[in-house]
C-alpha cells in the first residue's frame, strides 16, 4: 500500500511531545469533506441525536465519517496512513470516530491514560481557528505515564485555579491554530484544551491505536464497552463495513471481532439514560 510516511524527526517530536501539527495535508480534499460533514448533519436532523443544534450544548455523532461513504474514504487516504503507520505500526486498530458542533470553552483533560497501547486522535477543524476562538491547545510532553511531569498534570490541570492560581485559559501550552484543510495529531494521553470558541465550531475525529496483542482482547473489549453510552450496537457504522477493501479491513477486523457484547450493553444504557452521550 502506498503511503506518505512519515519522517523520523516527526515520530521523533511525536514520541517527545504528544501532538503533530499537519498544516494544509488535506487541503485539496476539504471542500469534499465539508460538504460531507455537513451531508452527515442534515441526515441526522441537524444536532444531536435527530435534535436540532441549539448552540447551547456539544452536539455529538457517533461514529461519525462511518456515516458516508466518501468520509470512510479517509481511512484509504495515503496520508492518513501514512500517519498512522508511522506512529502506530501497519497493523493499526481503527477504534471509531465522533462528529461535534462544540460550544464555547472545553477544559484541560486527557482522553484516556493508556500506558502501554498508543491510542491516538487525528483532529479535522473544519472553520479557522485561533487561540482566542477555540482552537486546540496542547500541554507539550503530558501524555508520558510514569513520568513526574506528566502525572501531576494528570491531576492539576483540570483545576488549574485551585492548584495554581490561574484559569484554564492560561495554563502554559502550545496553542495549534488552524484552517481547514489542516490536521492535528494528537496522543489520548495528551492534556489537551480549547477557549473563546464559538457556538458552532465544526470538527471530527478519527481515532486509532495500536494492534492488541491477543492477551490483551479483554482490555480492548473494556475499551469498546465505553461506547455503549453512544447508543451503538456495533463500534463501526455499516458503511464502513460494507465498503471496506482488504486494506481497510485489517483495521477493521480486531474490533469487529470484538464488539459483540456491544449491542447489550447499549440496550442497558438506553434504559438508564435520557439520551446519548454528547462526549
Amino acid at each position: 500500500m502506498n503511503v506518505n510516511p512519515l519522517s523520523e524527526q516527526q515520530i521523533s517530536f511525536f514520541d517527545t511531545f504528544g501532538y503533530l501539527a499537519f498544516p494544509g495535508l488535506m487541503a485539496d480534499r476539504i471542500e469534499e469533506i465539508i460538504a460531507e460533514f455537513e451531508g452527515v448533519w442534515a441526515a441526522r436532523g441537524g444536532g444531536h441525536y435527530g435534535r436540532p443544534h441549539d448552540g447551547k450544548a456539544r452536539s455529538c455523532i457517533v461514529p461519525f465519517i462511518d456515516q458516508s461513504a466518501r468520509l470512510c474514504t479517509l481511512l484509504d487516504d495515503p496520508r492518513i496512513l501514512g500517519i498512522a503507520y508511522g506512529l502506530l505500526g501497519e497493523d493499526f486498530n481503527y477504534m471509531g470516530s465522533d462528529g461535534n458542533y462544540y460550544v464555547g470553552d472545553t477544559g484541560w483533560h486527557s482522553d484516556g491514560w493508556h500506558t502501554d497501547i498508543r491510542h491516538i486522535k487525528i483532529a479535522f477543524y473544519l472553520d479557522p481557528l485561533t487561540r482566542d476562538t477555540g482552537c486546540l491547545r496542547v500541554i507539550p510532553g503530558s501524555h508520558l505515564p510514569g513520568d513526574r511531569y506528566a502525572d501531576w498534570l494528570m491531576q492539576q490541570a483540570g483545576k488549574s485555579q485551585q492548584f495554581w492560581g490561574i484559569p484554564g485559559k492560561d495554563v502554559p501550552a502550545v496553542a495549534l491554530e488552524t484552517q481547514p484543510g489542516d490536521l492535528v495529531c494528537f496522543n489520548h494521553n495528551t492534556k489537551h484544551a480549547a477557549f473563546g470558541g464559538g457556538t458552532r465550531r465544526r470538527m471530527f475525529t478519527i481515532n486509532l491505536c495500536q494492534r492488541y496483542p491477543e492477551h490483551r482482547l479483554q482490555d480492548l473489549r473494556d475499551y469498546i464497552s465505553g461506547h455503549a453510552r453512544f447508543w451503538v450496537e456495533r463500534n463501526y457504522g455499516e458503511i464502513m463495513m460494507s465498503t471496506a477493501g482488504p486494506e481497510r479491513m485489517r483495521h477493521l477486523e480486531q474490533v469487529m471481532a470484538n464488539d459483540y457484547h456491544l449491542a447489550e450493553l447499549s440496550r442497558q444504557a438506553r434504559a438508564k439514560m435520557a439520551e446519548p452521550s454528547r462526549g
